[in-house]
């Protein structure tokens, strides 16, 4: 599996991508697939970098302070994680589109804001109890968590990536995938069919935060340092650009979004200053010409009929079926 890495990036080095970067890009495809979940359920939800926060935060502690191998942070982020998307998700998923994106993204500052002042919540707490000043230090606050252990590999990512195309597709094939189809396409026709959409909502709602949680567990022990700043709504953004990049018709799309979002800025330093500049507009050069991402046949049609002029060809009466377009 070494071998096979260390020639990957040998390849990957003339465009400038090392190791750490080659990591990086495998982290926020875990990213965009946990946005992907919600989008093809019909959620605009936003919440994933807060997630992430919670999975980076309680992935590290369980490291530092109970010596913990990265499988057990790994997994203890992921249930801290999950466990707190249930009692989010409950209200919050009754809200639609733009108002559950806007709740969503106030779930991510709350988190971020009650990391910068749990020490000094907790130590107020302890003062108050002992009758005594009690200096309390777990995650530094805006300082952040510094000297974590790197204990995240490129053999963890691709391993994990894997695992994780194997639970799509069969997710995709199975009754619980339909139902998401169904809800996406139309709530009120799903309910009707007999579909719990609640229970679905919630349960691909707790899916995304659990893959998130991972992607915060990996990020924290590859970065060695965790802060507030690193899951704000810069961050919120950044997921997002993913599943708009890569299409969201199917997993494969955010995955290759996240891939190429990280490494488009490493192959593009001879521009310096202007690296986001360019990447900015690769990104709303897909969103005019492609609006269904990189990875979907329906836009790329479309698109070459544009620069073509080739008429679209109408649909062949004698079939006897209809066409329906892709979502």
């Amino acid at each position: 599996m070494d071998a096979l890495i260390n020639g990957l990036i040998e390849i990957l080095k003339p465009i400038g991508i090392t190791e750490p970067v080659f990591q990086f890009m495998l982290v926020n495809a875990i990213l965009g697939v946990s946005i992907y979940l919600t989008l093809y359920c019909g959620l605009f939800s936003l919440a994933n970098a807060g997630f992430m926060a919670i999975g980076a935060y309680v992935g590290v502690i369980l490291t530092q302070s109970f010596d913990l191998p990265l499988f057990g942070a790994l997994l203890g982020g992921m249930i801290a994680a999950g466990l707190i998307a249930i009692p989010i998700g409950i209200p919050t998923l009754r809200l639609r589109d733009i108002y559950l994106a806007i709740a969503t993204i106030g779930f991510g500052e709350i988190v971020r804001i009650m990391i910068l002042n749990f020490d000094d919540f907790v130590g107020s707490i302890l003062t108050l109890v002992q009758g005594e000043r009690v200096r309390f230090t777990l995650i530094e606050g805006a300082r952040g968590i510094k000297g974590i252990p790197k204990l995240t590999e490129s053999w963890h990512l691709i391993l994990f990536l894997l695992i994780l195309m194997f639970f799509l597709t069969r997710l995709h094939h199975s009754r619980l995938g339909r139902a998401m189809t169904a809800i996406r396409q139309d709530e009120i026709a799903a309910a009707s069919m007999g579909i719990n959409v609640v229970y679905v909502k919630n349960v691909v709602f707790i899916m995304s935060a659990i893959l998130a949680g991972a992607a915060g567990v990996f990020s924290g022990h590859l970065t060695r340092i965790v802060t507030p700043q690193a899951f704000g709504f810069d961050k919120t953004v950044d997921i997002l650009a993913f599943a708009v990049l890569g299409g969201t018709s199917t997993w494969f799309g955010p995955i290759v979004g996240g891939l190429v979002l990280t490494a488009l800025p490493e192959s593009l330093r001879f521009l310096k200053e202007y690296r986001g500049v360019f990447t900015g507009l690769v990104l709303l050069v897909v969103i005019v010409y492609l609006p269904g991402g990189l990875i979907n046949t329906t836009s790329w049609s479309k698109f070459i009929r544009r620069f073509t002029n080739k008429p679209e060809s109408p649909p062949d009466e004698n079939s006897g079926h209809s066409t329906t377009r892709a979502n």
